[in-house]
């Protein structure tokens, strides 16, 4: 039952950069939600994909002012200089990796006596996240992906079948991205790839729903999937496809390797990932294109290093490596080379494995490393409707759940009280490991 005495629930203009449109619940929800007595308040946005007054028709107040919030939703992180105190928050907060850039805000919101949930940690008693928006992320990064294949080809070979791919946020919706690439493949498959230098190996770290998204974007161009066994002979193979075009999906058995020698076992990577090591280096000669979709921290191998790479442009003539699309985006992370995030503007650089230095744009000699650190917003009504199918089923609990006391009595429902990382101010019990990273 929906406690009559609580506040709005309050929606914030995300305001991180001019490419987020996404908001966390859409008006046709909210509006489901208001009937069931939960009350909203949305802060008026210029940007936002759904405009303030669908969200007044919706049953929302709209105000700039949301003192009266006991509870803020948001998508991205909150500045600093804006947060409130005793208000609970949900947003994705980017922290609980220990993330150096976003332990100011983590403390600031202990410093406020504020309660933080984060969406990424919203799980179930397996550990599966129920909000997320991989499959967006990867959608939009294969586009961005094979828009700087398409300006990189353009730098080296001239005329070719992907000039015309435009960047994500440049297509009017997901449907239009999907029959314009659609179209183009078409065209691969009655006239070939042309001047452009084959076999075209499109290579995937992962296969979850990151991978599983920029998967289907490439899937409609024609193309043949091989196995990561068959990359070393795939140039020496006369009997390619018309085309040209190949798809590889590599797994964790396919990244590592264990250190002591013994045969690779997925639970004992995931438990012990410090007894591994890198191997990927070894595919990286036959790929013209790795698409970067694992999750990634700190205690795991390195896919790329950035001596792996200066290995491969030191022995190699001219590699075939064009381009990498980070969708990860780790800085420094299993993409070691990965220096900067990129946004849809500058979507971007060239890294160079000699000189180990990066420029913004698609000239010059090196690797074009996409890295656009938010790429569900170019997606923006797609990916809103998605999240926001999953959001919606836990605000009567939120709406309900009682914070001024103990957080064992809260009410909050058990996803949410995983995802808790502070309560009232306070580390909750399950991220205590982040006092580490405080400092």
């Amino acid at each position: 039952m929906i406690k009559t005495e609580k506040k709005y629930i309050g929606i914030r203009r995300e305001d991180k950069n001019k490419w987020e449109k996404r908001v966390p619940l859409i008006p046709s929800h909210l509006s489901e939600l208001s009937r069931d007595g939960v009350r909203f308040l949305v802060q008026p946005s210029t940007i936002r994909v759904f405009r303030d007054e669908e969200y007044q028709r919706a049953g929302a107040q709209v105000s700039e002012d949301m003192s009266d919030c006991d509870v803020i939703l948001a998508v991205k992180e909150v500045p600093l200089h804006l947060i409130r105190k005793n208000t609970v928050y949900l947003f994705f907060s980017h922290t609980i990796k220990g993330q150096p850039q976003n332990m100011p805000l983590l403390k600031k919101m202990m410093e406020m006596g504020n309660t933080l949930i984060d969406y990424e940690r919203i799980v179930d008693e397996k550990n599966r996240r129920l909000l997320f928006f991989g499959t967006q992320a990867g959608q939009a990064g294969m586009i961005e992906t094979l828009y700087a294949l398409g300006r990189r080809l353009r730098v080296t070979v001239g005329s070719h079948a992907f000039e015309k791919i435009r960047q994500a946020y440049d297509y009017e919706s997901l449907v239009e991205a999907r029959e314009h690439i659609g179209e183009i493949g078409r065209n691969i498959h009655r006239q070939g790839l042309g001047d452009i230098p084959t076999p075209l190996v499109v290579g995937f770290s992962g296969y979850g729903r990151v991978s599983q998204g920029a998967q289907e974007m490439f899937d409609l161009l024609p193309h043949e999937e091989i196995r990561p066994e068959e990359l070393s002979g795939l140039a020496k193979n006369r009997k390619q496809t018309k085309h040209g075009l190949f798809k590889v999906v590599f797994k964790e058995e396919h990244l590592v390797e264990s250190v002591s020698g013994r045969p690779f076992d997925l639970q004992d990577y995931y438990d012990h990932p410090e007894g591994y090591r890198s191997v990927f280096e070894s595919y990286l000669p036959h790929l013209t294109v790795l698409v970067n979709c694992i999750y990634w921290t700190p205690s795991y191998p390195r896919l790329v290093t950035k001596t792996a790479l200066e290995k491969l442009w030191n022995e190699t003539k001219r590699p075939v490596l064009q381009v990498i699309g980070d969708i990860s985006c780790d800085i420094n992370g299993s993409i070691e080379c990965t220096e900067k995030s990129t946004t849809p503007d500058v979507p971007v650089f060239l890294y160079d494995p000699l000189s180990r230095t990066v420029q913004d744009g698609f000239s010059g000699d090196g690797v074009v490393v996409m890295a656009i650190d938010n790429l569900p917003a170019e997606l923006p009504r797609e990916s809103s409707l998605f999240f926001s199918q999953g959001l919606k089923e836990f605000m009567p609990s939120l709406a309900a759940a009682d914070f001024s006391g103990s957080f064992e009595e809260c009410g909050l429902s058990a996803p949410l009280r995983r995802a808790a990382v502070l309560f009232r101010g306070s580390l909750t019990p399950d991220y205590s490991y982040l006092r580490g990273y405080l400092g």
